[in-house]
């Protein structure tokens, strides 16, 4: 009985490396389709607003959970919960609408750009940001450790370059110090500002005597991270744009630290800041203006000599719309495409805008492989799977998606399902929280005419591997 069952798990394991119809026979397919996650708990929060996505905030800090969302009237609301409970204690903030453009407010327009972000400081204290798109600095504090419903807002932080603030994100570094980080200035001219939290004074103050980036008033710097990688240093990459036009992005850049405050470029020599497009150490891809690239639009893993490695979008020679890598080996970047689509998403404009390709990430897997994960409006959800010299070898069939992360439950037309993952930790490392509900498409944060969709429903799910 043992010998028959290992032989048929050597046939199913051969049979998961064959070639299916229209690929290559020597392509490699892994398939991984029954090790995914399952539901195991599903609480209903709250109902909320359902015109437009904006990007929610759930943050599981050990026993406890936190969350932060716009309610069905578009009013910021949090919650907070023990991991053992299946409800959430609700506190909905005043209702503050903006009389100006550089004011505060807590209820959200039509925006997709105001999401909302959450932090624990190491003494136990909730910070909220959020509800801004060139507004002013909109935060919040407990005035209790671990108790989200008494947050309160904060008018300022340091009180300089407050009033033209977008892109809001906390982050907690390897030695428990809590920064904050947002963009002042307007897309096409600004900079990045970084903010250090003192826990015994409850102040804040600039990590940074200068901004981290400077577009010199010509352009701004659309950044991803600081990320810590596993080599222990952190990682910061981006794109310049010139105007509010996403089509006139360019020039994928490079750079990392130790500290958040003394950068080097890749080939480790040190950086004068702020970034400017004038270093040109920093480029790892000049992509000019109109040339393909969108904010945002790069992954970035490492080879196991610690080198960075990007992927990212670009046009072809032909205008069409390939997948491309950028490799720093031997002290130079090395570009090379991957793919040969016959498509070019054509993106433009200034305003949130709906993706027709969306790069959901490139990792090192355990096995040794580089896996990309992609979603194209011709050819679906895809993979492509790379291995250890970064050529493509084939592909994984991935793991079955939960229904309930596809499944819409209203009937207005063009609902679409959202989420917002965990950005915290807890005591249960085998389990994964997410926050699902639904709204219609983005409208380049544009009011939409009647009618509108019902309020849905905001839940929070919890899945076991």
């Amino acid at each position: 009985m043992i010998q028959n069952m290992k032989i048929l798990a050597c046939f199913f394991l051969v049979l998961a490396t064959l070639p299916v119809p229209g690929q290559d026979m020597d392509a490699l397919i892994l398939d991984e389709r029954h090790t995914g996650r399952h539901l195991v708990q599903k609480i209903q929060i709250d109902s909320v607003w359902s015109g437009h996505p904006v990007r929610f905030a759930l943050l599981t800090h050990l026993d406890r959970q936190y969350i932060a969302y716009y309610n069905a009237q578009r009013v910021i609301t949090v919650g907070q919960r023990f991991l053992v409970e299946d409800a959430f204690e609700l506190n909905t903030l005043p209702r503050k609408e903006r009389l100006e453009k550089s004011g505060t407010s807590t209820v959200v327009e039509w925006d997709s750009h105001n999401s909302l972000t959450l932090a624990i400081d190491k003494e136990g204290y909730l910070h909220l940001a959020g509800n801004m798109h060139v507004n002013g600095l909109t935060y919040f504090r407990s005035t209790k450790a671990y108790d989200i419903t008494t947050i309160e807002q904060v008018i300022k932080m340091t009180g300089a370059q407050e009033d033209r603030c977008t892109y809001p994100r906390f982050l907690n570094t390897q030695d428990g110090q809590l920064v904050f980080h947002y963009r002042d200035g307007g897309s096409g001219n600004g900079n990045e500002i970084y903010n250090i939290y003192n826990c015994a004074g409850k102040s804040w103050s600039r990590l940074l005597d200068v901004p981290l980036t400077d577009g010199q008033g010509k352009m701004n710097a659309y950044a991803s991270g600081p990320r810590w990688g596993s080599d222990g240093w952190y990682h910061l990459y981006w794109v310049w744009r010139d105007t509010p036009d996403c089509a006139t992005n360019h020039d994928l850049s490079y750079m990392k630290s130790k500290d958040l405050k003394n950068w080097i470029d890749v080939n480790g020599r040190a950086i004068t800041l702020p970034a400017t497009i004038d270093q040109t150490p920093l480029i790892v891809d000049p992509i000019p203006p109109h040339g393909g690239i969108i904010n945002l639009a790069a992954k970035l893993a490492l080879d196991d000599d610690h080198n960075p490695i990007f992927v990212y979008h670009k046009y072809d020679e032909d205008g069409s719309l390939q997948l491309y890598m950028a490799h720093h080996h031997r002290a130079k970047w090395n570009i090379s495409q991957l793919t040969n689509w016959d498509y070019r998403w054509e993106f433009s404009g200034r305003g949130s805008i709906n993706s027709e390709f969306i790069l959901h990430d490139f990792t090192k897997r355990a096995d040794g492989y580089y896996l990309i994960r992609f979603w194209h409006i011709k050819y679906g959800e895809r993979n492509l799977l790379l291995n250890q010299d970064l050529e493509p070898i084939g592909k994984i069939l991935p793991p079955d998606n939960p229904r309930i992360l596809e499944d819409v439950d209203g009937d207005f037309p063009g609902l679409l399902v959202q989420t917002s993952a965990d950005t915290g930790q807890s005591l249960f490392s085998e389990k994964t929280y997410i926050l699902k509900w639904e709204t219609l498409n983005r409208n380049r944060d544009r009011p939409r005419p009647k009618p509108w969709p019902s309020p849905s429903t905001l839940y929070l799910l919890t899945f076991s591997e």
